[in-house]
């Protein structure tokens, strides 16, 4: 009886040891050059986040452009972003194209987002197309707006794109429906067709 019960456990404590999904190799580099580049979003480095973005998306747009758009979004005197609870939720495994690994990435963030409405001129106006805009970009069911606090909490679920030559040194593109036809120059079809 004993022998039977240890066996179970052992047959137990296997399923469970195995069954643990384990990350593969290709997937901790994503995940820690995504994490990496997210934070220095978060904390507003902008030259440093940069330094993450695609060559080829960096080239088609130019590099001093995406750091004005990182600025503009993420370091902006009028915004306040929060940025919280940074969670990267699946890695596609990496396709090779044209000498380059591709992989989606799905993940997700919590934003607190406020608007310092007394250096937007035409504030009203204003107040309601970047209501729309939220909505639009993040979801209704995603955003809440407090009117006591003037601030949106946003419940971000996005997708980028991970690009490497060798599995290793991870870059990426940041998935944004309105820029579907920049990211067609630089994302191969059949990647395109994924998202």
């Amino acid at each position: 009886m004993k022998i039977k019960l240890i066996v179970c456990m052992l047959s137990l404590f296997s399923a469970l040891s195995f069954g643990q999904a384990k990350k593969v190799d290709h997937e901790v580099g994503v995940e820690k050059d995504f994490t990496h580049f997210f934070e220095n979003i978060k904390v507003k480095d902008t030259e440093k986040a940069a330094n993450f973005i695609y060559p080829k998306y960096l080239a088609a747009i130019t590099r001093e452009k995406m750091i004005t758009i990182l600025n503009l979004s993420y370091n902006n005197p009028a915004f306040t972003t929060d940025i919280q609870k940074f969670k990267v939720d699946h890695i596609e495994k990496p396709e090779l194209i044209d000498g380059e690994y591709f992989s989606i990435v799905d993940y997700s963030f919590i934003m607190k987002f406020k608007v310092d409405w007394k250096v937007i001129h035409d504030a009203e106006s204003v107040k309601q197309k970047m209501n729309e805009a939220v909505i639009s970009r993040y979801g209704k069911d995603n955003v809440t707006y407090s009117s006591n606090e003037d601030e949106y909490m946003i419940n971000a679920h996005m997708k980028a794109c991970a690009v490497s030559r060798d599995k290793k040194d991870w870059k990426f593109v940041i998935i944004e429906n309105n820029y579907k036809s920049e990211l067609a120059q630089i994302l191969p079809k059949k990647i395109l067709e994924k998202l």
